[in-house]
């Protein structure tokens, strides 16, 4: 059986409830990249992730990382990519991924309606976390 743990939101005591209760019965992923580690840690095998359309290759090595028993690293990406992340969520999803996603060279990014394009400023403190980030 698998479980998408998303409405969860915080709410670490439940996922951790859960794993306890239904054991190597039930696969769980995280369906909120800002809690990846935590979910992880509970016995989580993964993350369903908005985030890893713009740095996939972050989201796979901080999973891996935990995985392969390498939890400071994987705590490390989890912590430097948190700004990102909240950058991400800032607006209604998916209007941001979809700018990072057009900043990055792709086409065909811009929302349908009733969705609208992010905020001016909005656009540049996500132009900035993934210029640090090197993504941009």
């Amino acid at each position: 059986m698998l479980l998408l743990l998303k409405k969860h939101r915080g709410n670490i005591a439940q996922v951790a409830e859960i794993a306890s209760l239904c054991g190597n019965n039930l696969t769980i992923y995280s369906g909120n990249d800002d809690q990846i580690l935590p979910v992880l840690s509970l016995g989580g095998m993964g993350v369903i992730s908005v985030a890893s359309n713009i740095v996939p290759k972050h989201i796979h090595n901080m999973v891996q990382s935990f995985l392969d028993g390498d939890t400071a690293s994987s705590l490390a990406m989890q912590l430097k990519l948190l700004p990102l992340i909240k950058l991400l969520f800032s607006e209604v999803n998916p209007i941001p991924v979809k700018a990072a996603l057009s900043l990055m060279g792709f086409s065909g990014c811009t929302p349908r309606l009733p969705l609208v394009e992010m905020t001016p400023s909005g656009i540049k403190k996500l132009k900035l976390e993934m210029q640090k980030l090197g993504i941009y």
